[in-house]
């Protein structure tokens, strides 16, 4: 017989929808992750089931004739995400390449096409039908000619259920399972049903009476109280349940056998849609499928197990000048992508092979750099020359990605051998050193095409090294000033937990969310701001509202914030002393879609500033043996500085040209009042708008940041805008600009691409608005301390000073230094940052001194 597909087209689409990430995306934001799925589905049944027809059946509309019937057919299921709803064309576009026949019809839904297309298939009499579901409503139409595959779990795992697989599971034929449905209803297609019938008890009376009408003809031989009388009651709601269930098999379509026949694919139509839509894999199938070539070469793989061996792959290195190389517990090396090479430990210890590793003339490609360095001095080996980082560049090239894994890589750029499984992929290092050299040659190409060489060859690679150096030198920290201000605040502690159970009345658990809730709200009977599922919440902003009525919540405001303190700074920092006297913190260099560095272990960019007894932690951090001062430079309002070179205010230009205080200046043009007559309360209003136009702020945010109406502070922003008309034409172009880009960039080029700027939800879409606003902005702020950071060391190199970089914590650098150095690294470092990047304003850097980080005075 033949064999007919029916494919069942929104199921699948939403199938593969919910079963892939929306991580799945083009570099310029457009999801894929519904097409790839739907895409991978359809070609795993041309595969396995090699169709002699296929169609495919698309619900045309939102309305057919069961809403006529009952108006609340579907009512309760929400609309189709707009990630996906953008995705359907791109699914029929495949299918179009495909040459794949799609059937859609005015008022019918897309099981009664399949329905009435299998009932033809059948009075054909020699075709055997395969219809593609994830809907198990199209159960009903299994019989000895038609077989439900139905797909229950990821993209590619289906259930096979046929006539005989209906009565095994459920106990009743595919034709009763109308029946039973009529009974228990449906909930995601607000089928009503009868109320209090659930699917055993549905299952149960159709075995026993046959069908409906046997059931609702029996209610006096049904056992029990209710439920005959709710059959009795519901019965005419039942018959409209089955009506709505019921697949109709005579739907008015027009189609010819012939139309149906599985064609070859349309090649150029098919490998454009997959080449828009970024399906590598995909893209190279096909041409094997149509043209035909082996791209997989044979491998050898070479242990380097002698000093000969050795030798013989050094000369070939010097030859060449360059090699590609893996660090894993041995060495996986290529030179030309072909011969692997393989090196235990012992031997990339050898003093041959550490003179390679340092030879800074010897091009070195790797992934990772700098934990690849970290990895080779504990094995007190040095590197240098490396010229590229598969991993840096993947991060440069899409910063959004959560992991930046070599063989997700090749998988992404559809490398030699890569595997078509979206799960299964080639993780050995023979496979990954091989493809090493072509992501270097794709990867560089984009890189370029994007204009980001010097982002890349200029900032982030040399970065990667300086960072490295950093995390090995560490900061050195006074563990007994550190013990000493732990006990502070633990007597503080100590002392507000009396005070809060004076003021309560009674002794509880201030850390338990339910407890303080109570003695808030049910024994202090104070006002409920918000609900929770599990009960009244005593977050943060709750308790600065509530701090206006009674004194209790400040404490209790003060106490979280001490005891984080005290876990965080003191308890958290101490541990992570090594035996060297410092702690010597990660950075994380591929983590923020902004550039933006992180840190870890401990996290150093959040020491905080504000509480007092949080700027006391940084007492702990001093300078090292040999070391006299600690040096900090940090970047005064730099992100405004930014805002006005790229938004070229003439007002914002004029007050940082002038050396204004730009709050007060600000104060003074919003408010309509003189600068002399601005004061402290006016300058911080004025500050708040300031930093909150920098991010986009809301005139929501902005009230809760001031404390006012949501009117005043949107009455702040419209006359902020209308004194600073060009950082609003800055904001609108840049929203133009991302919609029809997908992408903002910084002054350096670095791209951050934004999939939701044209969304259809409001939040979605004014989220990704503020993003795009703020980027370019908080993103060349990165960009320019990086680029300092690269600049500063090779001053200090060439100087060959002492002095040395220790951390990098947002705007600001901190250094030990020797006091012999001083005047001079301080002048280096205040020049070196000043002018690492050249804006239409004057870049500020304040300077100062101090035995620890706290004590510090300009310089």
């Amino acid at each position: 017989m033949k064999k007919l597909v029916l494919i069942d087209g929104h199921s699948l689409a939403f199938r593969a929808f919910y079963a892939l990430p929306l991580t799945l995306k083009t570099e310029s934001g457009k999801f894929t992750n519904a097409v790839y799925g739907f895409t991978s589905m359809f070609r795993k049944v041309l595969e396995d089931l090699n169709p002699d027809y296929i169609a495919v059946a698309f619900d045309k509309g939102s309305k057919t004739f069961r809403n006529d019937m009952y108006k609340e057919y579907k009512g309760t299921r929400s609309s189709m995400p707009e990630e996906l709803r953008e995705q359907i064309g791109y699914i029929e576009e495949v299918l179009n390449g495909y040459r794949v026949k799609q059937i859609s019809l005015d008022n019918y839904e897309a099981d009664d096409i399949i329905g009435t297309i299998a009932k033809q298939a059948e009075a054909k009499g020699d075709v055997a039908t395969f219809v593609i579901t994830g809907d198990r409503d199209l159960f009903q139409l299994a019989d000895k000619n038609t077989t439900i595959l139905y797909t229950k779990r990821g993209i590619t795992d289906m259930d096979k259920m046929d006539y005989d697989g209906v009565v095994e599971k459920y106990g009743v034929t595919p034709r009763q399972l109308i029946d039973v449905k009529a009974l228990m209803g449906d909930t995601s297609d607000n089928i009503p049903g009868i109320s209090g019938v659930g699917e055993k008890t549905a299952l149960k009376l159709i075995k026993e009476f046959d069908n409906l009408d046997g059931v609702l003809n029996n209610i006096d031989k049904v056992s029990g109280k209710v439920l005959p009388k709710r059959l009795e009651e519901s019965g005419d709601v039942a018959r409209l349940s089955y009506d709505l269930a019921l697949i109709r098999l005579d739907t008015p379509i027009e189609f010819s056998w012939d139309e149906l026949i599985r064609e070859e694919p349309d090649f150029d139509r098919l490998l454009k849609t997959f080449t828009e839509m970024q399906f590598n894999t995909f893209s190279k199938q096909l041409r094997e499928d149509n043209e035909g070539y082996d791209d997989i070469e044979e491998l050898t793989t070479i242990k380097i197990d002698s000093e000969d061996a050795l030798k013989s792959l050094i000369d070939k290195i010097k030859e060449n000048m360059c090699f590609y190389f893996l660090l894993t517990t041995d060495m996986y090396l290529t030179i030309a992508g072909k011969d692997i090479y393989v090196l235990e430990q012992e031997y990339y210890q050898h003093d041959l092979w550490k003179e390679i590793l340092a030879d800074k003339e010897i091009e070195k490609v790797t992934h990772r750099v700098k934990r690849v360095l970290h990895r080779l001095l504990d094995e007190n080996v040095l590197l240098d020359g490396v010229v590229f980082d598969t991993a840096l560049a993947a991060y440069v090239l899409e910063p959004t990605v959560s992991s930046y894994k070599i063989s997700d890589l090749i998988r992404k750029f559809d490398l030699q051998g890569a595997s078509s499984g979206v799960d299964a992929l080639d993780e050995s290092f023979e496979h990954q050193i091989t493809n090493l050299p072509k992501l270097h040659s794709l990867m560089q190409d984009k890189i370029s095409e994007y204009n980001m060489d010097q982002l890349y060859n200029e900032v982030e690679l040399p970065l990667a090294t300086i960072l490295f150096n950093m995390e090995q030198c560490g900061i050195a920290m006074n563990r007994e000033i550190l013990e000493k201000i732990g006990k502070e605040l633990q007597s503080q502690l100590e002392n507000i937990e009396e005070e809060i159970y004076n003021i309560a009345g009674e002794e509880f658990n201030i850390n338990s969310p339910k407890q303080l809730s109570e003695i808030l709200f049910e024994k202090l009977e104070l006002p409920v701001v918000k609900k929770t599922k599990t009960g009244y919440s005593t977050a943060q902003d709750v308790l600065e509202i509530l701090a206006e009525k009674h004194e209790l919540p400040a404490y209790i405001i003060h106490y979280r914030q001490l005891a984080k303190l005290n876990s965080t700074y003191i308890e958290g920092i101490l541990p992570l002393i090594a035996d060297d006297g410092r702690i010597h913190t990660t950075y994380n260099q591929t983590s923020t879609a902004t550039g933006r560095l992180s840190s870890t272990e401990p996290n150093l960019q959040n020491i905080p500033i504000r509480l007092e007894e949080g700027r006391r932690i940084r007492k702990a951090f001093v300078p090292g043996k040999e070391y006299d001062y600690l040096l900090a430079a940090d970047y005064s309002q730099i992100e405004l500085r930014i805002l006005a070179h790229i938004s070229q205010d003439p007002i914002l230009m004029e007050s940082f040209n002038n050396e204004e205080d730009i709050h007060s200046r600000t104060a003074s043009e919003v408010f309509g009042v003189a600068l002399d007559d601005v004061n402290s309360e006016l300058r911080g209003r004025a500050k708040a708008v300031n930093f909150g136009i920098v991010y986009g702020q809301s005139d929501y945010g902005l009230s809760q940041e001031l404390n006012i109406s949501r009117n005043e502070a949107a009455e702040y922003i419209e006359m902020y805008f209308d004194r600073y008309k060009k950082v609003r034409e800055y904001m609108d172009s840049t929203i133009v600009s991302a919609k029809e880009a997908g992408y903002v960039e910084t002054m350096l080029n670095r791209r951050r691409y934004l999939p939701e700027i044209n969304s259809r939800s409001f939040h979605r879409r004014s989220f990704a608005e503020r993003t795009a606003i703020n980027t370019p902005i908080q993103g060349s702020a990165a960009d320019l301390i990086k680029l300092a950071m690269v600049k500063l060391d090779e001053k200090i190199k060439e100087k060959g000073f002492k002095s040395r970089v220790l951390l990098q914590v947002h705007d600001e650098l901190v250094l030990e230094v020797v006091e012999s150095e001083l005047d001079e690294v301080a002048r280096i470092l205040e020049r070196t940052m000043r002018e690492s990047m050249n804006l239409s304003v004057p870049i500020k850097v304040d300077i100062k001194i101090g035995k620890n980080w706290y004590d510090m005075v300009k310089l």
